[in-house]
C-alpha cells in the first residue's frame, strides 16, 4: 500500500533484452515529468525495502515504457528490479483537470457505499494490473473485497464529498 507522502507513478515489469533495459508500466498522466533522463525516483521493492533510482534513458514501446537507470547493467541486474514501485512525492503532483482522473491517494480512505447507499467499507488501496485498476475495499466485516474500478461498476466518485458508490453485479461483494 502507498504511504500518505508518496504515489505510484510506475511499476518495473521485466528486462527487456540484454543491456539492463526495463519495460515500465506506467501510473501517471505526466510521464513525460516523470521519466526523463536524470530523474531521480523513489523506489519500493517487492520485500519492503526502499531507495531511489536515477533515470539514464527512456522511449516508448507498444503503451508502455522502455527506461534505463544508471548502475544497472545487464539482464540480472535488470531481472532483480522486476516488480519495482517507482514513486514520487504526493506534494510534486499537479492537480487533475479531468474530472474522470484520480491519484491513487485521492481515492484511498474514501467511504464505498452501494447505490441504496448502504455503507460497504473504505477504499485502502488501488491495485494496477495488466488488465485494469482495482479498488482493494476494506469492508467493515474486516474482510477485503476487490472492485474493478471501471463506470459500470463505480459510477460515482465524489472525493470532497469523502465516497465512491458502487453498483456491483451479483456476487462480487459477497464474502
Amino acid at each position: 500500500m502507498s504511504s500518505p507522502d508518496v504515489r505510484v507513478v510506475g511499476r518495473v515489469v521485466k528486462p527487456h533484452g540484454i543491456r539492463g533495459e526495463l519495460v515500465v508500466d506506467v501510473h501517471t498522466d505526466s510521464p513525460e515529468e516523470r521519466f526523463t533522463p536524470g530523474a531521480v525516483l523513489a523506489t519500493r521493492a517487492r520485500d519492503g525495502a526502499s531507495g531511489t533510482v536515477t533515470i539514464a534513458a527512456v522511449r516508448p514501446h507498444t503503451g508502455r515504457l522502455l527506461v534505463t537507470f544508471q548502475d544497472v547493467a545487464g539482464r540480472d541486474a535488470a531481472e532483480a528490479l522486476r516488480g519495482l514501485l517507482l514513486l514520487v512525492d504526493a506534494a510534486e503532483l499537479t492537480p487533475s483537470d479531468d474530472p474522470e482522473e484520480f491519484y491513487d491517494h485521492e481515492l484511498e480512505g474514501l467511504e464505498v457505499v452501494d447505490v441504496r447507499g448502504d455503507r460497504i467499507g473504505v477504499v485502502a488501496e488501488v491495485l494496477h494490473t495488466a488488465a485494469s485498476e482495482l479498488l482493494a475495499v476494506r469492508r467493515d466485516d474486516g474482510s477485503e473485497a476487490l472492485v474493478p474500478f471501471v463506470t459500470e461498476i463505480v459510477p460515482t466518485v465524489d472525493v470532497a464529498a469523502g465516497r465512491v458508490v458502487v453498483d456491483p453485479p451479483e456476487g462480487l461483494l459477497d464474502a
